[in-house]
């Protein structure tokens, strides 16, 4: 069996390395504060000192970080993973970051002999907990292949998106899609709200028909109950939609309805309200703004 790492035990990475755990396969852990990482610990995970020295003793390592910047640290900094592994290490970064920047540590571990794929989640902190997450993966075919039955015991719809950079490119697809669905979903309740409609009510009656959808049945109900903790950062949604927004910009195209989206959740975090989930959006609406 290949010795396997992960690094970053945040909302998302500690749902996967405990699955991961489940499921038969030893994890070696790495994250920035000890103390973040005693959920997996407690559930069989063996802990590196630093990010090099897990890398040094890992075939295939795992990255969940925070944002592009933290990728590029990560892996091509002066303590850099991607220096530190042996020829043949197989990275996957699962970190929503930059597709330009993915196609750069592929290029970058293809001189050394090493592998890079992006692979980012959609699914969210129930999908991590559960293994249901749906993965969207880009890079070498045969790399993908070798890593398959890992991604297997951490998501329930694993597909190759093609070259370095697709997997992060279909992330921003599905981040897209989100926010508009982010944004319908929380309008319609802020309407049922204050035309004094009962929100539980209203939701059961439209769930089911034209307008359900996952973000309506999961995080509806979390709305109504006034559940704003994160199962993803508010902070990460808007570093996504700048990433989208960028890429659409450098390739000469406009997307009107994200960058409605990005700016609402801009006033969020600029309120104060950068570590509540997305659902937090509808404090927008009641805003004194």
């Amino acid at each position: 069996m290949a010795n396997v790492g992960f690094i970053g035990t945040g909302v998302m990475g500690t749902g996967m390395i405990k699955q991961l755990l489940a499921k038969g396969t030893a994890v070696k852990v790495y994250t920035r504060t000890a103390e973040r990482a005693q959920k997996v610990l407690d559930a069989g995970a063996t802990y590196c000192e630093t990010a090099k020295e897990l890398a040094q003793q890992s075939d295939i390592v795992f990255t969940v970080v925070g944002y592009p910047k933290d990728v590029e640290t990560l892996y091509l900094g002066t303590d850099g993973i991607l220096g530190a592994a042996s020829t043949g290490t197989i990275f996957i970064d699962m970190t929503t970051s930059s597709p330009t920047l993915a196609r750069e540590l592929s290029a970058k571990a293809s001189v050394l002999g090493k592998h890079v794929l992006d692979a980012p989640v959609s699914g969210g902190d129930i999908g991590a907990q559960n293994g249901t997450l749906s993965i969207m993966v880009g890079g070498e075919r045969a790399a993908f292949e070798q890593v398959l039955p890992l991604f297997e015991k951490m998501g329930k719809t694993i597909v190759y998106q093609g070259d370095a950079g697709n997997g992060q490119n279909a992330k921003m697809v599905n981040q897209i899609a989100v926010a508009g669905t982010m944004l319908g979903v929380v309008e319609a309740l802020v309407y049922a709200k204050k035309m004094g409609l009962d929100e539980k009510t209203v939701l059961e009656s439209i769930e089911t028909g034209a307008a359900g959808s996952w973000t309506l049945s999961n995080l509806g109900p979390r709305i109504i109950a006034d559940d704003f903790e994160p199962g993803f950062f508010i902070k990460h949604f808007v570093k996504d939609m700048t990433i989208a927004s960028n890429e659409a910009a450098q390739n000469g195209f406009e997307l009107p309805g994200l960058q409605t989206a990005k700016r609402l959740y801009e006033v969020l975090e600029n309120s104060g309200l950068s570590e509540k989930g997305t659902q937090a959006l509808y404090h927008y609406y009641f805003m004194n703004k």
